[in-house]
């Protein structure tokens, strides 16, 4: 997950703000707070979308490594088929073939590793906002349940900032908080070389050349003792 969402969840869930917010805050404490659970509303959807793109590549990925593997069987059997034909050359192309698939495969793997933990890890962090966002409700319920009736606060929507996802974050805890506190004198809840290239491209050339016959010569020692 981007750092700066990953900021801005942490600083949304744990409270820990350090900056200043509008004076609005002193004169429309319900409207601040209905803004600041807004924003926590906004960063989960925000989180929702980063998940859903995990999911994806999630899913794209374990479909690249059933195909490959699928693909590296298939060719295995084509490799015994060229050879039982005596066909050398295509047995060749089928196993050079097979070692790229081989080379794919664990980075495939890793990458669905990778999607894996990064979907729990995104799941856990929309868990947390939404138990974020039930706490400042509550808050929110209790202030607007003990003010005096006559004594309502102007409820307008307020602008949204103009600032960066991370002060946007800090700017919504902060504003939250003072407000409930400067309004009910409680604070809210708080959670927690090209040359050298060349060369290394020829030599890699040779390896792989040799792999091939090596695997050739292995198919063709079976068959023989078969």
């Amino acid at each position: 997950m981007a750092e700066g969402l990953v900021n801005r969840v942490k600083r949304l869930v744990s409270g820990s703000v350090n900056s200043i917010v509008d004076a609005v805050e002193n004169t429309a404490p319900e409207t601040v707070m209905k803004e600041a659970i807004r924003e926590i509303d906004r960063a989960i959807d925000d989180v929702r979308d980063e998940l859903g793109v995990v999911i994806a590549n999630k899913h794209h990925a374990n479909k690249r490594l059933m195909e490959s593997t699928a693909k590296h069987e298939e060719l295995g059997e084509k490799i015994r088929m060229a050879v039982d034909e005596g066909r050398d050359d295509l047995a060749e192309a089928a196993i050079s073939r097979q070692i790229d698939l081989e080379a794919q495969m664990p980075v495939l793997e890793e990458a669905l590793k990778d999607a894996a933990e990064q979907q729990a890890e995104l799941e856990s962090y929309i868990a947390a906002l939404s138990g974020r966002r039930g706490e400042m409700e509550e808050d929110l319920e209790t202030f607007i349940a003990s003010r005096p009736k006559d004594g309502a606060t102007a409820t307008g929507g307020a602008t949204p900032s103009k600032d960066g996802p991370d002060r946007r974050a800090e700017n919504a805890e902060t504003a939250f908080n003072r407000a409930l506190k400067g309004a009910t004198g409680i604070g809210g809840t708080k959670g927690a070389d090209a040359q050298t290239a060349a060369k290394l491209a020829e030599l890699e050339k040779i390896a792989r050349s040799n792999r091939v016959q090596e695997r050739l010569a292995a198919v063709k020692a079976v068959k023989s003792a078969d």
